[in-house]
């Protein structure tokens, strides 16, 4: 895993998704603080993005370590994968 600054991230940003596209997990920072995880499209955190993306859910402050520990669901193609979450709580509270 590597850490760029925000400045740097600026300067050429396509090369950092060839980066990422290559297998590689950036961290861009902003004034020493993580502001942002590039992960390539096969990792566990994919699962979650079109999630995010529509504000359904919002992850909370992570470190590509504990990406790991994210649990991993399997959503059928015509399943909502918040049906998915949601039934996985109720299992989670009996």
């Amino acid at each position: 895993m590597s850490t760029v600054s925000v400045r740097e991230f600026s300067y050429n940003p396509s090369a950092m998704f060839a980066r990422v596209e290559r297998g590689e997990t950036i961290e861009v920072t902003r004034h020493g603080t993580v502001i942002a995880v590039l992960l390539p499209g096969s990792a566990r955190l994919s699962h979650y993005a079109p999630l995010v993306a529509k504000g359904l859910i919002k992850l909370a402050a992570t470190t590509t370590n504990d990406l790991d520990r994210l649990p991993r669901y399997d959503v059928p193609e015509n399943v909502s994968p918040l049906d998915v979450l949601l039934d996985a709580r109720e299992d989670d509270d009996r």
